[in-house]
């Protein structure tokens, strides 16, 4: 069994790479502190061949249809499998990685591992937008979007970015979304709802209940109006007099 986890970065997913560790599955060698596969070049790289495939057209529109056609580039196969060494040739019966730029080249991973089991990790983006990463300026992995001086603001394009990604490729037959909120608050349900779909049990790690709904004290939060639909369609309240901050992109 192949299984990754999709996520973009600080949506929690090292806590889903961490538990499928300790359940026995091999997330490939060596990891980093947040049980990601690395080291991350090659993955990087695949990045930024996919991209050219991506058409921005204004605001916060893009244009997908070309990486759902058409062969992938030999260039970004060879990356993968540079990227994936130790997990492809890995005897274990129970394989996989976490690295949150797998995000960007779904489409394709799907296309190249259509048996594998797909694990989409989902947080709240007023919480996900807190810290930062390095998919926060898209233009470093060749995804050009509206010019901003706002670091908030840009990882919010960020994530935007790839909930469109993600909603735009048509989701294999094994794929389980996971909400964050629920893996701290509801551990044993959502280990078995888990655990099913991948066909082991899933060990249980220590999580911290304080790192769900950050932003409702962090002084920082904005909830813009172009992850509006977003919050609704994943069950994230938006509490009454909540102020939408206005953005013109959408």
């Amino acid at each position: 069994m192949l299984v990754t986890v999709i996520g973009r970065g600080h949506s929690g997913t090292r806590a889903m790479s961490h538990t499928l560790s300790a359940s026995g599955v091999h997330m490939g060698a060596p990891l980093n502190d947040s049980w990601d596969l690395v080291p991350p070049d090659a993955m990087y790289d695949a990045c930024r061949v996919l991209a050219r495939q991506v058409r921005w057209q204004g605001g916060l529109k893009w244009d997908f249809s070309a990486l759902m056609q058409g062969e992938i580039p030999a260039e970004f196969r060879d990356l993968i499998q540079s990227y994936l060494k130790s997990v492809l040739t890995s005897p274990a019966v129970y394989r996989g990685w976490k690295i949150p730029e797998t995000t960007l080249v779904l489409p394709w991973i799907l296309r190249l591992f259509p048996e594998a089991k797909y694990v989409f990790w989902i947080r709240d983006p007023r919480d996900c937008i807190l810290g930062s990463h390095v998919t926060d300026d898209l233009k470093t992995f060749g995804i050009a979007y509206p010019p901003v001086d706002n670091d908030l603001l840009r990882r919010a394009i960020s994530w935007r970015y790839q909930y469109d990604l993600v909603k735009a490729t048509r989701p294999p037959a094994n794929w389980i979304e996971v909400r964050f909120e629920d893996f701290v608050l509801r551990q044993d349900e959502t280990l078995a709802r888990v655990g099913d779909f991948l066909g082991i049990k899933l060990a249980k790690i220590p999580v911290r209940p304080e790192t769900v709904d950050r932003w409702r004290t962090h002084p920082q939060t904005v909830t813009y109006d172009f992850l509006e639909p977003a919050l609704r369609a994943y069950g994230y309240e938006i509490p009454a007099g909540t102020k939408i901050e206005k953005t013109n992109l959408c």
